[in-house]
């Protein structure tokens, strides 16, 4: 495939980013929140999509790499002073140690790969419902470590005093760099045979495609880009460990099936309408302007509409929004030649 056909396969996702940042900036300062939140949430998605997406194994264990990073990016850019003060437990080494918004949010990618790796050494020899188990189980594991252990973070409290430096801007940037980041794996051959082992693991592992080295490597990478999209969480705003746990395993899961788990273009496109409408009717309970209409909901309607939303889309298009395919360009030189060959015969 041509260079011409394969760049809107990564442009479009990117500028599907660029336009929600820019409408981001049109709308009011409470309704940039929102915005903020759905461009960290299309990092983490595409996060999601390296690994599940190309392997179709299932894991419950990515936003455990999410609260790594945020962990990693958060105490590492409290201030000395600070530290002191909010989290008197912290090992003497992080209590000293400081590091600027760049180096953060690189040191947050590194620990997730990192974390990723080491999971993944045992983990991805298991497959099916028993990956799935495994993942959850490392999810967990990590909610409790963070929440409990006082040496590497605040424990139960939420992160204070760390840089709010996640704007409009870094957050797209980031989320086109994981983009970027999802869209080179994917093309590599490393990312083919990942893909190959996807659609038949026998035929693949008799080509001499070792499943266990492909799954790791994705799953490292996905670490990284998941631990990246923690770093700008927490830059954004205070979080807990709680907060990096269940709901949004599940939420972030939903935006890659309901969008198409089986393209890069699914995973922006549904982290950006599910998300859109969750936030859409969670801004409702305090009464939204729709078209000069005032729109009031009660509290717990954008969790209905959400659920609703899946089933339509599941029954609908099971296969998610995008079918599961890239955006391409019509190929209208074939469409020219068949015309051609189609009058020549008759």
């Amino acid at each position: 495939m041509s260079l011409a056909r394969r760049l809107p396969e990564v442009l479009v996702p990117a500028l599907l980013v660029l336009a929600t940042a820019l409408l981001g900036l049109a709308v009011s300062s409470y309704l940039q929140a929102y915005f903020l939140d759905t461009l960290i949430k299309v990092a983490i998605v595409v996060g999601l999509y390296v690994f599940i997406g190309n392997s179709g194994v299932l894991s419950f264990g990515q936003i455990s790499f999410v609260a790594v990073g945020a962990w990693t990016a958060g105490v590492l850019t409290v201030p000395k002073e600070q530290k002191l003060v909010l989290m008197p437990g912290l090992a003497h080494f992080l209590v000293t140690t400081t590091v600027g918004n760049v180096a953060s949010l690189a040191l947050a990618a590194a620990v997730g790969a990192v974390f990723a790796f080491a999971v993944g050494l045992p983990l991805m020899r298991l497959s099916g419902l028993a990956a799935g188990i495994a993942t959850f189980a490392v999810l967990e594991i990590t909610n409790n470590i963070l929440n409990y252990e006082t040496r590497i973070g605040p424990a139960l409290n939420n992160f204070a005093s760390v840089p709010a430096t996640t704007g409009m801007w870094q957050a797209a940037v980031g989320a086109i760099i994981c983009i970027g980041v999802a869209y080179a794996y994917q093309r590599t051959r490393f990312g083919r045979m990942l893909r190959a082992t996807r659609e038949d693991p026998a035929a693949a592992a008799a080509a001499g495609i070792s499943i266990y080295r492909q799954r790791l490597l994705a799953f490292t990478v996905a670490g990284a880009l998941a631990g990246f999209a923690g770093g700008l969480f927490v830059h954004l705003q205070p979080v807990a460990a709680n907060d990096l746990f269940l709901d949004l395993t599940f939420i972030t899961l939903a935006m890659l099936v309901v969008g198409g788990s089986g393209s890069l273009l699914g995973a922006v496109v549904g982290a950006l309408a599910v998300n859109g409408v969750y936030s859409f009717f969670t801004a409702a309970v305090n009464t939204v302007d729709v078209f000069g209409w005032h729109l009031h909901v009660r509290a717990g309607t954008a969790q209905i509409v959400l659920g609703a939303l899946m089933v339509i889309v599941l029954i609908f298009r099971p296969s998610g929004l995008t079918g599961g395919r890239e955006f391409s360009l019509p190929r209208r030189r074939r469409r020219v030649a068949d015309l051609e060959k189609a009058r020549a015969t008759t």
